[in-house]
């Protein structure tokens, strides 16, 4: 190892070959990707990335710098577990968040490394911190879910209590019903240069949700430049010029390949305030699931916030959708 690449951690766990490095760019990316598939495997987990992924990821950093910001564990010069930290303000309630995460190969768990990158991380946090205004609340955060015991041990010991459940949910495309809109409420295909109106409208609609952030120009870019943004795909109802409510699906042949099935997504799922409650959403949903069908999936998949605004959760399972895992995002005060 590079001494300048070195990272040196106080009382470290007594395993033989175990060092700690910063980030050495792309060429760690095969490494991480394996401890990711290998820790989501371990966890009963989907995999999902893929390289792209990362690169486009790393690409589109905002308060992260990867070489200042990464912790990376190996074992006789073989990485075996990472870590990233970040920091975002959010909207409503103004909360400034730092958060991290830990990916560890499961041979390594419960050995003490864990302890040692989340030290390291909230370390280099609260330096962080240090240097931003103290007008706000300010909190760790890290994501777990609930086949991740290993983790949620840990953080729950440090202090950490799960701020908010999030699941992911799925439907077989069986047994669809018809799609009615209301009267005056058209769906058109998307044409180009409407994208960013239907994003920004999409973002207004999950204003005052949990954990949202102000949407700026970065934040679209960085969609519009993934595998994600599939716009003749999006379901979009519209009153005149008007955007009223919006599906951005997708479908992810890398997901699909890698897990064997034939899985679309139906995502961002929004309504604008004054047009809620009127079947909009369902009648969109629906929609999408006979296009995913007739495009060969043969299920369809989304994430939501079990205590959401606008009860969406009760609305999916309404529409046939199950629960198949839940995920954890836990927080505590930065003192």
């Amino acid at each position: 190892m590079m001494k300048k690449l070195e990272i040196l951690i106080a009382s470290p766990p007594k395993i033989d070959g175990l060092r700690f490095r910063k980030f050495a760019g792309e060429s760690d990316f095969p490494a991480m990707l394996h401890i990711i598939e290998a820790g989501a495997i371990a966890d009963q987990e989907k995999i999902r990335d893929t390289l792209d992924d990362l690169k486009h990821a790393y690409t589109h950093l905002r308060n992260c710098d990867p070489y200042q910001d990464m912790i990376i564990a190996e074992i006789n010069g073989e990485p075996i577990a990472y870590s990233r930290v970040e920091w975002w303000q959010e909207e409503d309630p103004q909360v400034r968040v730092y958060g991290y995460f830990i990916n560890l190969l499961p041979e390594w768990r419960s050995q003490g490394i864990e302890t040692a990158v989340i030290g390291w991380s909230e370390a280099r946090l609260r330096d962080i911190a240090a240097e931003h205004p103290r007008e706000m609340p300010k909190y760790f955060q890290i994501g777990s879910s609930e086949s991740k015991v290993w983790l949620n041990e840990i953080v729950e010991s440090l202090g950490f209590v799960a701020e908010r459940y999030f699941v992911e949910m799925s439907r077989t495309l069986e047994d669809i019903p018809a799609a009615e809109l209301p009267a005056g409420i058209e769906v058109r295909p998307v044409i180009k240069g409407q994208e960013r109106k239907i994003w920004d409208a999409s973002c207004e609609a999950f204003r005052g949700h949990w954990g949202i952030v102000q949407p700026e120009d970065h934040h679209y870019q960085e969609y519009a430049s993934s595998k994600y943004f599939q716009p003749d795909l999006w379901q979009v109802a519209w009153h005149g010029d008007e955007v009223v409510a919006s599906v951005l699906n997708y479908i992810d042949h890398d997901y699909n390949q890698k897990n064997h099935c034939l899985r679309g997504w139906t995502e961002d799922i929004s309504t604008q305030r004054k047009w809620r409650k009127r079947g909009i959403a369902t009648a969109l949903i629906l929609r999408s699931l006979h296009m995913h069908k007739a495009l060969g999936m043969t299920e369809v998949a989304l994430g939501v916030d079990t205590k959401g605004l606008s009860g969406a959760l009760d609305l999916y399972l309404n529409l046939g959708y199950h629960i198949d895992k839940t995920y954890i995002w836990y927080r505590k005060p930065l003192a």
